[in-house]
């Protein structure tokens, strides 16, 4: 069922997706429209329909049909080369959001509706020549959705123009992180299980990948009851996020694997975030990285994106990481997984931008800080030696490349805080 609803998701928030839908309700309506007015005409009380002729009616939707795919085109084409100029120092990421976003999916629908709604509509007006013929009320629906399309083009220009600003895209990938954390740790403590040790998958029946491309989800709840059904235990080699290389093995079982294993598995070209923390980490680390490249130069957005990263581990306080070990209702080892740790979260955040930023004495400084901030929330021995760890290594990597006798001394200075916070 969660695969299902993944690539249900997946199709409904594709950008030709809502545009699809409003055009054919558009076509549905204007063709109730017309069969209302041959069966009933337009009744005198009915002031505001519209009241001319044939004429006058073909040049109104000919004209609502032309500005409306016109402006169209023009506007996301213009649109889409300037978010392709700004995704270069802000990545992929901002062209995805934006085919994403139900806001600019929304517009687009408005102009194709009014398009189609208005061409629908001309079809069917006749002169004196033959049967005479007004769709009065369809003229009348095609200048609101005229008036429609003018207010949808001044919300895209805003729309996009806070789109592609930098701290809008930081704070939605922000969002998606903090969202994929959630999923991933539980709030109330846990009994943890150690998985089983490496003999108990001696004589184990391997399963291989058929295809290649991304793990992005597996249906736990699901694995868990097939096994207790046939009554094996199922090891899972990979983990959301892991790239599965064709005839590689994935997965094993003891003491048989049944079949149909890879329908609890779902398999596509490109990582999401659903089970997958750390790409949501990845996407942040990426725009920190591009931001410190020699051809942008802006330790600024690093900065910004390291506070999002200590907002992120400062939400992990009380929370309790998965073990990916999993029994059945009767008792019984049913699966073992990897999972996404502490350890991985923060290498992802702060490798990366230790690696490339070493150089820059604010962006060094700021992630001692945010290091030590995290430390005074996470009070756990795994998580407070894992930002010792990466404490030790930003501190020398960034003394090693500064020279200045200042920022030496405040690197120094933010060390020693840290190992102050971590000593309480």
């Amino acid at each position: 069922m969660k695969r299902l609803l993944l690539r249900l998701r997946e199709y409904t928030r594709r950008f030709w997706f809502i545009p699809t839908v409003m055009t054919v309700v558009s076509l549905l309506l204007a063709h109730q429209g017309i069969s209302l007015e041959e069966r009933w005409g337009v009744p005198d009380w009915l002031e505001f329909v519209y009241g001319g002729g044939e004429a006058g009616a073909r040049s109104v939707l000919m004209a609502v049909a032309g500005s409306a795919i016109g402006v169209a085109g023009t506007v996301f084409s213009i649109t889409i080369a300037a978010l392709s100029f700004a995704a270069g120092t802000m990545g992929p990421r901002l062209l995805d959001n934006f085919t994403r976003d139900r806001g600019n999916q929304v517009t687009l629908g408005v102009f194709i509706a009014t398009f189609a709604f208005s061409l629908y509509s001309l079809r069917v007006v006749r002169g004196v020549d033959e049967q005479p013929f007004v769709p009065h009320y369809n003229v009348t629906a095609a200048l609101l959705l005229a008036l429609a399309s003018t207010a949808a083009l001044v919300y895209f220009i805003f729309h996009v123009t806070s789109t592609i600003n930098i701290t809008h895209v930081i704070n939605l990938l922000r969002d998606d992180l903090a969202v994929s954390l959630d999923r991933l740790t539980w709030k109330e403590p846990r009994t943890r299980h150690q998985p089983p040790p490496l003999a108990f998958w001696a004589n184990a029946e391997e399963i291989q990948a058929p295809f290649g491309g991304y793990l992005q989800l597996v249906d736990v709840s699901a694995v868990v009851q097939w096994a207790t059904e046939h009554q094996v235990s199922v090891r899972l080699l990979v983990r959301p996020g892991d790239y599965i290389f064709p005839n590689t093995v994935i997965a094993c079982a003891v003491p048989t694997l049944p079949p149909d294993l890879l329908r609890f598995l779902a398999v596509g070209r490109y990582r999401t975030t659903d089970q997958d923390a750390e790409y949501a980490v990845r996407q942040l680390a990426d725009v920190a990285v591009r931001a410190l490249s020699p051809g942008v130069n802006d330790p600024v957005t690093a900065i910004d994106i390291l506070d999002r990263f200590g907002d992120a581990l400062c939400r992990l306080q009380g929370r309790t990481w998965p073990d990916g070990v999993h029994y059945g209702d009767d008792a019984q080892l049913r699966l073992v997984h990897p999972v996404t740790d502490f350890a991985g979260l923060t290498d992802g955040m702060f490798h990366m931008i230790r690696q490339y930023g070493k150089g820059s004495p604010a962006v060094m400084l700021r992630l001692l800080e945010v290091i030590t901030a995290a430390a005074g929330c996470l009070h756990g021995a795994v998580e407070l030696s894992e930002l010792t760890r990466h404490a030790d290594l930003a501190y020398h990597d960034a003394l090693a490349n500064t020279a200045n006798p200042a920022d030496r001394a405040d690197l120094q200075e933010r060390y020693r805080r840290f190992h102050v916070v971590v000593a309480r």
